[in-house]
């Protein structure tokens, strides 16, 4: 079976089928690129990445990706992207020219829109000044660095290849590269800190005067190494006392907690991000890449590609790895696992408009969580209370059918 010939088949569960309204408008269209490999595998790491060879198959892998997208160009003609977004792994190990190839090859079959935002992860041990320079003449507008911490203790325990000073360099660089939108990307309750050590690295972030933050809480996840060998990590009133400090500290600095470990300075989330959590549309290409689908008679697709770097690469194989249409029953689950992460919600008329589905969909489970607390009462708007927020997958349980 090739590429051009296989396809995954269609799972449906419960009434998949049935009539659902068709969309009004079609939501933003993004794209997500994934790049796997990484220098180093962190023990903490659940994502799809994978320890770098001395030399990557960069040009094969760009090929891969543009073959993979023109698989799903069907889906969105007629559309232009809003957002790219490239993740990993670490993508800033690939060359300028292989991005530029991939990029110019992406705008030939996808229009860009005017106000583009093209955001590269990297991390600072991978951070070269002319590299960056080189990146963002090629349009790529914003950066998400990969930092976790500044403390030496903190980023040996972590396994990260870089160290505090070259961190504080990184944020430098970039804006010498000319980008004056970044993301650092920051965590807290690392194996024994404490709040005088989390509200140090919060300081220091605040100090090289980001854009944005991604603060949150290490989380051991299964398929680690974390979670097979366990650190000794903070007491639950710690954490707690780092999450309030940490807070109160980034909104005395004007960063605004938009979504739960996500802040900004006015006007300046992720734009990319924020199409996700309202249910917006993303092409995702690349290996384990996921993607979201809406058509215009209601339907709305998730896929998976293959997640192997090698399979991902053999022409004998399919880049999709399955597909599944969103039944009825699962839709106010899916929108609203997304919607409820932003501190402010959504519009409630946005839950009719990206489904195709009725607000009364949602009556019996909206009741449920205002009586309990956890969702605000607001007609026109979806959004959970503080508590909400703390105990937010009790929140989603109750619009599980």
């Amino acid at each position: 079976m090739t590429r051009e010939s296989s396809a995954s088949p269609l799972i449906f569960g419960g009434d998949a089928l049935s009539p659902r309204a068709a969309l009004p408008v079609l939501p933003p269209l993004a794209l997500y690129i994934h790049i796997p490999w990484c220098v180093r595998k962190c023990p903490y790491c659940d994502f799809n990445s994978h320890t770098a060879s001395p030399v990557l198959p960069e040009e094969e892998y760009v090929d891969a990706l543009l073959a993979d997208l023109d698989q799903d160009l069907h889906a969105v003609y007629g559309r232009e992207l809003s957002s790219i977004f490239f993740g990993g792994g670490t993508p800033s190990l690939f060359s300028a020219d292989s991005l530029g190839r991939l990029l110019k090859g992406v705008e030939q079959r996808i229009p860009f829109a005017s106000d583009i935002e093209i955001t590269l992860e990297a991390n600072p041990g991978t951070f070269e000044q002319d590299k960056f320079v080189a990146y963002r003449k090629l349009g790529i507008n914003r950066l998400s660095i990969g930092i976790q911490s500044f403390q030496q203790e903190k980023l040996e325990a972590l396994g990260r290849i870089h160290n505090g000073d070259e961190a504080v360099r990184a944020a430098g660089m970039a804006r010498q590269a000319g980008f004056d939108n970044f993301n650092l990307d920051l965590m807290h309750g690392l194996p024994n800190q404490s709040l005088d050590d989390a509200l140090a690295d919060l300081r220091t972030a605040i100090a090289l005067k980001p854009t944005h933050l991604s603060w949150y809480q290490l989380t051991l996840e299964p398929n680690t190494v974390f979670w097979n060998q366990p650190p000794t990590l903070p007491e639950d009133d710690t954490l707690w006392d780092i999450q309030e400090a940490g807070q109160a500290l980034l909104a005395e600095h004007g960063y605004v907690q938009y979504e739960v470990s996500a802040y900004a300075l006015p006007g300046r989330p992720a734009r990319h991000n924020l199409n996700y959590w309202s249910f917006g549309d993303f092409i995702g290409i690349g290996a384990g890449a996921h993607g979201k689908l809406s058509h215009p008679d209601g339907r709305i697709i998730r896929t998976w590609k293959t997640r192997l770097p090698k399979d991902y690469l053999n022409p004998a194989k399919s880049f999709k790895a399955g597909e599944k249409t969103l039944s009825n029953e699962e839709m106010p689950f899916e929108f609203l696992m997304n919607a409820l992460r932003l501190t402010e919600g959504v519009e409630s008329r946005l839950y009719p408009e990206r489904t195709g589905m009725t607000l009364e969909s949602l009556a019996e489970g909206r009741r449920e969580a205002e009586q309990s607390g956890l969702l605000q009462v607001e007609p026109s708007r979806l959004v959970a209370t503080e508590r909400g927020q703390l105990f937010l997958n009790d929140l989603l349980q109750k619009f599980l059918t």
